[in-house]
């Protein structure tokens, strides 16, 4: 069993050069991974700056640590402009961003609200499928010409292409059965936050685990990539470096190779203590 590889959700409220500061702290932590939300709002939180301009700065100002959207959706990215800046990104990054993706909520305060977005649950599940497909094909095939029900794409020429082969890796939420073969069928990776209905935490990730399996067996993939995104609910990983090792041990043996913990935020239900934080990334970061 080896232990998960750490990262840290970043918080894309504060303007530059001081958010920058921030991600060259994430780095030099040695977290293996730094992520950013991808929404127009958030929760009603403000100010909240822009997921892919965010990661462009930080790609720039960055040389090792993977940087990335947890999670991007279709509520307001079409895949032809969201392929490009992707393709973009990763050429600044020098091959180091991977995209998360997932279908998207439903609350007025956040993206779909904000656009006038009434989907039902099975318009945005068909939505993110048909989303993924193309943008799979955009950031991989040579020229894309695409005709979906809900997108579509003329002539598309990818060149000159991902940095990295043949495409930036692309993780994907999903916790349903048409989201768990979206990821099997298209994804690298897979990610899911421990929170549901009907059992406690732990229980939830190995049902969940159980189900993407099947779901790759059906697609004959494997997916390498599958992270555990912390903070939904009462599990004390920021407690203590006892605490986070404890829980991290626990979900290794599922199978969970990543583990995401928010950056803390004083007056917000992620607010934790620094000191346990720094600890945490000093153990068990990249920089070991």
């Amino acid at each position: 069993m080896t232990a998960p590889r750490i990262g840290a959700v970043m918080w894309p409220m504060q303007s530059w050069p001081g958010a920058g500061e921030l991600w060259r702290r994430a780095e030099d932590l040695g977290f293996r991974h730094a992520w950013v939300y991808d929404h127009i709002a958030w929760r009603g939180t403000t100010p909240w700056y822009d997921a892919y301009t965010t990661l462009a700065a930080a790609a720039a100002v960055t040389s090792r640590v993977r940087v990335g959207t947890l999670v991007t959706s279709p509520n307001f990215r079409h895949p032809v402009p969201t392929a490009h800046a992707i393709k973009t990104i990763d050429h600044v990054s020098g091959g180091r961003l991977t995209v998360g993706a997932g279908a998207g909520g439903t609350r007025r305060a956040s993206d779909a609200g904000i656009l006038g977005g009434d989907w039902s649950p099975d318009e945005r599940a068909s939505r993110f499928a048909e989303w993924v497909e193309l943008l799979d094909r955009l950031l991989t095939d040579p020229e894309t010409s695409f005709e979906g029900k809900y997108y579509t794409a003329r002539e598309v020429v990818q060149e000159p292409g991902c940095v990295q082969r043949p495409r930036v890796p692309l993780v994907i939420a999903g916790n349903g059965p048409r989201g768990m073969r979206v990821a099997a069928r298209h994804g690298t990776g897979w990610v899911t936050s421990a929170h549901g209905e009907g059992d406690e935490p732990y229980g939830i990730v190995r049902s969940r685990l159980e189900a993407l399996r099947a779901a790759c067996d059906a697609e004959g993939r494997r997916l390498d990539d599958l992270i555990l995104l912390t903070g939904f609910n009462e599990e004390p990983w920021l407690e203590s470096t006892g605490a986070f090792a404890d829980l991290a041990g626990r979900y290794a043996e599922l199978g969970i190779t990543e583990i995401a913990l928010h950056w803390p935020r004083p007056g917000s239900p992620f607010e934790a203590d620094m000191t346990v934080f720094e600890a945490i990334a000093a153990e068990h970061g990249e920089a070991l």
